[in-house]
């Protein structure tokens, strides 16, 4: 029943019988823990399942929980070629300890012949980290979805991390496939706990004041009074459009 009533969803997700399905599914997933929430995404959920991951500073939390229960799913990575050097020794750092099926995508053009052709993007206001992270962060995140087929997305926003992520639903359809976010409601004090618990590591710049991390050029550590999106494309906005155009 469920699996029939999520394919009349993806066929017309914006229909009030859809909508209605939705309604009841977030409510039922609002009363599951976090591990539950995964299992039933993965029993349900159909197509073929990505997790996706920027490796930022909480990263190892769903890529422990996800792999957990689907060992060989795809991890989706989109380079941009400005992540920091401990970014990059914490994506191998993981995925050699937890064995990730892990999955690059990046831009056609390298970072220099970006900057070759377009300047400094980053440098250019709102409007060059618009089009910096369309060619670098939402193209190369298209490309995977189409090139893996994917049905399900799972991936780690929570609701605790800024503004725009607060009203977000566990479940929700965009572009044709499913979306679950299965630590939504989870707050930092959760996090830290089951990093704890399992022996995981923060990114190592967590332990030099950094909440949220990116690329070298849009992130910084966060000083007294500021919040995490603060810390993010100058203060510009807070979503770089993978989660929000795709």
């Amino acid at each position: 029943m469920v699996s029939h009533a999520l394919t009349a969803v993806l066929t017309d997700p914006t229909a009030p019988s859809s909508q209605a399905t939705l309604t009841q599914l977030n409510q039922e997933l609002a009363g599951m823990t976090a591990q539950q929430r995964i299992g039933w995404g993965l029993a349900n959920l159909p197509g073929n399942h990505v997790l996706t991951s920027s490796f930022g500073v909480q990263g190892a939390l769903m890529l422990h929980l996800v792999t957990q229960q689907k060992a060989d799913i795809p991890v989706v990575l989109t380079d941009t070629g400005y992540l920091f050097t401990e970014t990059y020794q914490f994506i191998d750092e993981l995925t050699q300890r937890l064995d990730l099926n892990l999955q690059i995508f990046r831009a056609p053009q390298s970072p220099a012949w970006q900057e070759a052709r377009f300047g400094k993007l980053w440098e250019q206001g709102e409007e060059g980290l618009d089009q910096y992270n369309r060619l670098n962060k939402v193209e190369p995140m298209k490309q995977a979805l189409e090139q893996l087929q994917v049905g399900s997305w799972f991936a780690g926003l929570r609701r605790q991390q800024s503004q725009t992520r607060s009203e977000l639903p566990f479940l929700e359809v965009r572009s044709g496939r499913f979306k679950l976010l299965p630590v939504l409601d989870w707050h930092a004090k959760q996090v830290h706990e089951y990093l704890t618990e399992h022996e995981l590591p923060y990114h190592p710049l967590w332990h030099q004041g950094y909440a949220s991390i990116g690329d070298t050029h849009t992130s910084r550590p966060m000083v007294l009074g500021e919040s995490e999106e603060d810390t993010r494309f100058f203060g510009l906005k807070r979503e770089c459009g993978l989660h929000y155009e795709i």
